[in-house]
């Protein structure tokens, strides 16, 4: 896949699991509503979906929450209201926006965090535009650098 600003490549990622079946070499005793639990007990710990992920898959040997739970990390969380108010992709680009921000307001003259800001601002508004027509942020919802410490809350 390219990049979203430049003609380059992308970096390759990891891949996923390439079946949708449970493994053999999973416990037992690691069925759904155990993966359920745990989802739920990493979330109240403060950890954002995409680390849940990897803490199940590094420490607890889950490849894929969505095959033994058949429901997302995203869904589990849904129905125990345990979301914040941004999804974490955006949030993330905010909190990027924001260290460039501040570091622009030292380095007034440092063009490339100049242009680096324009474009995570784009995506940003791009993002929100998608999150917005999906229902997943309400319509009336704005981006606003101003306001951006209060987004991340």
């Amino acid at each position: 896949m390219a990049r979203m600003h430049t003609r380059r490549k992308g970096q390759s990622g990891s891949n996923r699991p390439s079946t949708l079946r449970v493994p053999e070499w999973i416990d037992k005793e690691k069925d759904a509503k155990w993966v359920e639990e745990k989802v739920i007990e990493l979330a109240k710990t403060g950890n954002t979906p995409s680390m849940i992920g990897m803490i199940l898959r590094d420490q607890y040997g889950v490849p894929l929450v969505k095959v033994l739970a058949g429901k997302k990390i995203r869904e589990i969380l849904l129905e125990n209201s345990l979301t914040r108010n941004v999804p974490e992709d955006l949030r993330n680009m905010i909190s990027r926006a924001q260290i460039m921000r501040r570091h622009l307001e030292d380095n007034k003259k440092d063009f490339v965090t100049k242009r680096g800001l324009q474009l995570v601002e784009s995506k940003i508004h791009r993002l929100s535009k998608y999150y917005r027509r999906t229902r997943v942020l309400p319509v009336d919802w704005k981006y606003s650098p101003d306001q951006a410490a209060i987004l991340l809350r």
